[in-house]
């Protein structure tokens, strides 16, 4: 089982960089980073609600259950 964060495409959706991000929501580069190449082991709903809010979509939009091999 893992747990698949797909923050790349929802920002290449919005034609945003990680930068444009990091600045609009108050998160590290390094941080916003981890999350997307799936370094990340958990994330805080307080900041997964400012990443939805600005994104404009929803946790789902975001995270994807993935089943292993």
């Amino acid at each position: 089982m893992e747990i698949k964060v797909n923050l790349d495409r929802v920002l290449l959706e919005r034609k945003m960089t990680l930068t444009q991000l990091s600045d609009k929501v108050g998160i590290t580069i390094a941080n916003l980073s981890n999350l997307k190449t799936g370094k990340a082991k958990a994330i805080r709903f307080t900041t997964l609600a400012a990443l939805c809010e600005t994104l404009d979509c929803q946790p789902c939009d975001l995270l994807e259950y993935t089943e292993s091999a």
